[in-house]
């Protein structure tokens, strides 16, 4: 364990990126300088909320922090996958051997799947106009 008492992980998913601190304490969350009780009231989603928590759940830190974050970019889906990986990662930063469960339950790798950018002479990134013979 590190004598730091702020642990620091960065999150990104498709275009949202998640700055992330932990600080031991009872598992306040705080995103954008706002209160929350819970990621579903910031997310608006039970499922959104299973899949931020993961990381704490599997390493059995749940409500062991409080949690700082800042969050932009993207929707609710990517910010949070961002805030998934950023809890990760400072959780790696918190304790070393932590990396094994995360690992195993694929919670450090940066999903790199984006938006294909619209092409010239296209409807959309690959999608053609309808072919008119005459």
């Amino acid at each position: 364990m590190s004598e730091n008492t702020d642990f620091y992980g960065t999150g990104r998913r498709k275009t949202a990126i998640a700055r992330v601190y932990l600080k031991p304490g009872s598992g306040k969350i705080k995103i954008n300088e706002k209160d929350y009780q819970s990621f579903k009231e910031y997310l608006k989603s039970g499922v959104l909320e299973i899949q931020t928590n993961l990381p704490f759940v599997v390493t059995n830190t749940l409500n062991q922090f409080d949690i700082f974050c800042r969050v932009n970019g993207g929707g609710l889906e990517g910010q949070s996958g961002a805030l998934q990986l950023g809890i990760a990662r400072a959780l790696l930063n918190f304790n070393e051997s932590l990396r094994s469960p995360l690992r195993a339950n694929n919670l450090l790798t940066r999903d790199p799947r984006m938006v294909e950018r619209k092409k010239y002479g296209k409807r959309k990134a690959r999608k053609s106009p309808q072919y008119s013979k005459r």
